[in-house]
């Protein structure tokens, strides 16, 4: 059993299509509506069926005032660190603190088509060492702290004494899908969260439960607190009167099957992958309530038990 105690987060991921712009603000604002914490968007900025996302998010920004945002996750071949640091903190600071940053090395499958749109071609190992060294340069125009200038010598990015800031309204934290151990590895050194990509997953338990070991064990090595890192799971999902969880379950059996993955296997953050309005809804007004609840009490209850 595994509770890492966050709190939870719940949001949607949206399909923002070029040709009907308006269905995903909408989808959006409704997300926000519905009472949920989180709205994300996917990111190919190689397709143009696709809305440019960081144009989208700072869109959905200005036309939401509570819900969090980001995308889910940025491309980073297609996007300079530097640049998107500083973007993410005037966002950051423009929305009164409500962004987060999901950034990943983008999609093997998309690769050639990332490419032709003028990314570097990267092999695997290098596009992890790549995701290293931009955190480590988002990491450090964030910090206004710190005395002089950010500079990061690394094989596929270079920053020489380029100035810190703007500081973000908030700390933001820098999400990371990871399927293999390098990349876990690599959370684990420099992330804040695990996205554990639980929609494609076949083994949820064997996939989840190394992931989750490799985590912790390179997360202590690095000196850090396990705890630090939160788990977020996304999945499709439908509302039904028959069927079990989310496969076409009603909102209490939904409750139960997430339930199990929070205090289970530490999943805090929950992502419903959907375009469909009443969905939305019940997962805003129905499901989230009903497991803070039962996070809460099984959480009350593990601290009463005795050891």
């Amino acid at each position: 059993m595994t509770d890492y105690g966050h709190d939870l987060v719940f949001g949607t991921f949206l399909t923002p299509q070029s040709t009907r712009p308006q269905d995903v603000i909408e989808l959006a604002e409704r997300t926000e509506q519905a009472g949920l914490d989180l709205v994300t968007f996917q990111d190919h900025p190689y397709n143009p069926t696709s809305l440019d996302t960081w144009t989208l998010l700072s869109y959905v920004a200005a036309r939401t005032e509570r819900v969090h945002l980001s995308g889910y996750v940025l491309n980073l071949p297609s996007r300079p660190p530097a640049v998107l640091a500083r973007a993410a903190a005037s966002l950051d600071r423009l929305s009164s603190g409500r962004v987060e940053l999901g950034i990943g090395p983008g999609d093997t499958y998309a690769a050639g088509a990332a490419v032709a749109n003028g990314a570097p071609q990267r092999n695997a190992p290098q596009a992890v060492q790549a995701l290293g060294e931009a955190i480590d340069i988002i990491r450090g125009i964030w910090d206004t702290s710190g005395a002089g200038g950010v500079s990061v010598s690394g094989e596929h990015y270079q920053v020489r004494n380029t100035a810190r800031g703007p500081k973000p309204a908030h700390d933001i934290e820098v999400w990371v899908p990871a399927g293999g151990p390098r990349m876990r590895r690599l959370v684990a050194e420099k992330a804040d969260a695990w996205i554990a990509g639980g929609a494609w997953l076949s083994d949820i338990d064997g996939e989840v439960t190394r992931g989750n070991n490799t985590i912790d064990e390179a997360a202590m090595a690095a000196g850090r607190d396990p705890r630090e890192i939160r788990r977020i799971w996304d999945f499709h999902g439908r509302f039904g009167s028959v069927g079990r969880g989310v496969a076409g379950g009603r909102p209490d059996q939904w409750s139960d099957e997430l339930l199990q993955l929070a205090m289970t296997y530490g999943m805090s953050t929950f992502i419903l992958i959907t375009d469909d309005p009443k969905t939305i809804d019940l997962f805003g007004r129905e499901v989230a309530p009903s497991l803070r609840e039962s996070v809460a009490g099984e959480r009350a209850m593990n601290v009463a038990r005795p050891v």
